[in-house]
């Protein structure tokens, strides 16, 4: 959209376009049949409360499990920094408070797709038919091969594959795409902001076999294992996911052979 309108006019009519297709792929619009199809697929149930403050503090989780798996990764490794930031060069010619606007719309859009398209329309059906286990790792080998297009993903490919997997986990246990969303598009803008364009001024730090086990690299380390027991934590105390797939499955004549 940003060839076509630029920024940031472009987020307008982009509000609108992710409202439409919400609206449609949700159920809210359609037959009787397809609106019950696209319910399932989208999860789209009512969620308790306790479901609610468990799925938003997984998501949040979720981030910091990610983003620390990052920073443990390129203390070890050096950061390809011309690999992350060859697809975004684009923001360094906006003006800061446009590069910020179009970032998070960005963000939120890559949050709403791909998480209705994977987690949702992919992964619901094959749980159906296959379990949840199968279907989050078929689901989160097809998101990781989908990332190839962009010239970041070959050094991280494990981190796509590991984050996808959360995410699925999640979408399951919470029986809902919401949390995953959430937690999606604040990853996306931390990843733009910091991994992927020097909006924020990129990541410096040096990898521990020049400077050391240091103070930086084990917090962070620590970080990620808490914020990963955590996330599990949080996940064993959710037994929705088959409730949820048999609730949406009633009355609705599917076949997914």
């Amino acid at each position: 959209m940003l060839s076509i309108i630029p920024a940031p006019w472009s987020i307008l009519p982009m509000v609108a376009a992710l409202w439409a297709y919400l609206k449609f792929f949700s159920g809210s619009w359609g037959s009787t049949k397809g609106t019950e199809i696209k319910k399932f697929n989208f999860r789209a149930v009512k969620l308790s409360p306790t479901i609610w403050k468990c799925g938003i503090a997984a998501a949040i989780a979720f981030v910091v499990i990610v983003q620390a798996s990052f920073v443990i990764t390129f203390r070890l490794l050096d950061f390809p920094i011309e690999k992350f930031t060859a697809d975004y060069k684009i923001l360094d010619s906006m003006p800061l408070w446009v590069a910020w606007a179009v970032l998070i719309m960005g963000s939120i859009v890559a949050g709403i797709c791909e998480e209705t398209g994977f987690r949702g329309y992919m992964q619901t059906p094959l749980e159906k038919k296959y379990g949840p286990a199968v279907a989050i790792i078929i689901t989160s080998l097809i998101f990781m091969l989908v990332h190839l297009s962009h010239s970041w993903a070959l050094p991280i490919l494990p981190h796509i594959f590991f984050a996808s997997m959360l995410l699925g986990i999640l979408a399951y246990k919470t029986g809902s795409l919401i949390p995953g969303i959430i937690g999606h598009s604040i990853l996306d803008i931390f990843d733009y902001s910091v991994w992927w364009s020097d909006i924020t001024g990129g990541f410096r730090q040096q990898t521990i076999f020049k400077t050391g086990i240091d103070l930086q690299f084990i917090v962070w380390c620590l970080v990620f294992i808490l914020a990963l027991f955590v996330f599990f934590r949080l996940m064993n105390r959710l037994n929705t996911g088959k409730n949820n797939l048999n609730i949406h499955s009633k009355g609705i004549q599917m076949d997914y052979a």
